[in-house]
């Protein structure tokens, strides 16, 4: 069984995708082909956004929507304290502090009170200036941006969508990537919507912000390629990902989110009671980049991750270390409290989940867990 199955989605897309990636090498336009500008709207016109500016990869977007901005030495950035470490590395990078706060233990996602306890506290310190708020939209639901834009608005605060992991999913009628100033996701492999390689995007409405990025994407420059009228760096999308990612969403929006939401389901009807499953809030809609359980504690967890490992299911920790725990940001200031975040990277355990996934798969893995919780 795979964690996520490329295998199977290639197979099934075949013939599309070799076309698409031999159209590629014919043309022999590596870099900007017109694969690259079509996806950029096809993009924009899913997430109902003016702009999509792709880039080399995710890290890179959320990176230069801070250099966009101005973040600097002295700025306080207030990020999740369970995410993946690139959502405060980037901040760090450009010299800038990241504040961490807690999240929700149901939703994996910003709590809201906690954040602007943070921001409060950073505030009547006085060493920092607070100036952006990251959200990121873990495993697949996006955050609650209502509660978070009320907090933007009031501290006068940017806010910043990380949806590497949320493209797809939906509140209301509005799509992840859609939400605060300006959006950004990741093409990992991996991801809900994934090339064969790295690559990103940034979404935005402004105008200025979208001329500003393609800019910096490109060596900083301006009318032509060698009229550089400011300091950027090289974060491109190949031409052959972009192939690739065109073939990949169609089969995205026409099915591949439905049917992951079918496995999601499966598995929680099937692990209700038997496990803490994740919680999708009313009016919100999941890409399901994971579907992770909580056990009681670590012990309970790791020795189901073993169990399920001996009869070939893998499993993924995501993540074992609050981000105020890493190494590199063992001397940032901690300004609230973040429990749940480090309960969660004690008890969390994603199961393998993808549109590809059969129900006989989904019944095999559900039997193993409640075998180990039974003993």
């Amino acid at each position: 069984m795979q964690f996520r199955d490329l295998n199977t989605q290639y197979l099934t897309l075949k013939e599309e995708m070799d076309k698409a990636i031999q159209e590629v090498l014919d043309n022999c336009k590596y870099i900007n082909g017109p694969q690259v500008k079509e996806l950029e709207k096809q993009l924009a016109d899913y997430v109902g956004v003016k702009h999509c500016i792709t880039c080399g990869n995710g890290t890179d977007a959320l990176t230069m929507v801070l250099m966009s901005w101005g973040i600097k030495e002295g700025d306080a950035v207030f990020v999740p304290d369970f995410t993946f470490f690139a959502s405060g590395e980037v901040v760090s990078f450009e010299g800038a502090t990241p504040v961490f706060y807690d999240v929700c233990e149901n939703t994996y996602n910003a709590d809201a009170e906690s954040l602007e306890k943070a921001i409060v506290a950073v505030i009547k310190e006085g060493k920092l200036r607070p100036k952006a708020i990251i959200a990121v939209d873990l495993y697949g639901q996006p955050a609650d941006y209502s509660k978070l834009q009320k907090i933007a608005d009031k501290y006068d605060l940017f806010l910043l969508e990380d949806g590497a992991q949320g493209f797809g999913g939906m509140i209301n009628n509005k799509r992840a990537c859609s939400f605060g100033d300006v959006a950004t996701t990741s093409f990992f492999p991996a991801k809900p919507l994934g090339c064969y390689g790295d690559g990103g995007a940034v979404f935005t409405n402004s105008d200025k912000m979208a001329e500003y990025l393609r800019s910096i994407s490109v060596h900083g420059k301006g009318t032509y390629k060698y009229d550089n009228i400011r300091i950027g760096w090289n974060s491109r999308l190949d031409t052959i990902q972009a192939a690739i990612l065109k073939v990949k969403l169609n089969a995205f929006k026409n099915y591949e989110v439905k049917n992951v939401n079918r496995v999601a389901s499966q598995y929680t009807k099937l692990l209700k009671g038997v496990v803490e499953v994740p919680e999708i809030l009313p009016n919100f809609l999941s890409s399901w980049a994971q579907y992770t359980i909580r056990l009681q504690n670590h012990i309970q967890r790791d020795g189901l991750k073993e169990h399920l490992q001996k009869a070939g299911i893998p499993t993924m920790i995501y993540y074992p270390k609050a981000m105020h725990h890493q190494t590199a940001f063992k001397a940032i200031d901690m300004y609230v409290e973040c429990p749940r975040a480090e309960k969660l990277c004690n008890t969390v355990l994603s199961l393998p989940i993808h549109p590809y996934l059969t129900e006989e798969e989904v019944k095999l893995v559900t039997e193993l867990i409640k075998d180990y919780i039974g003993k």
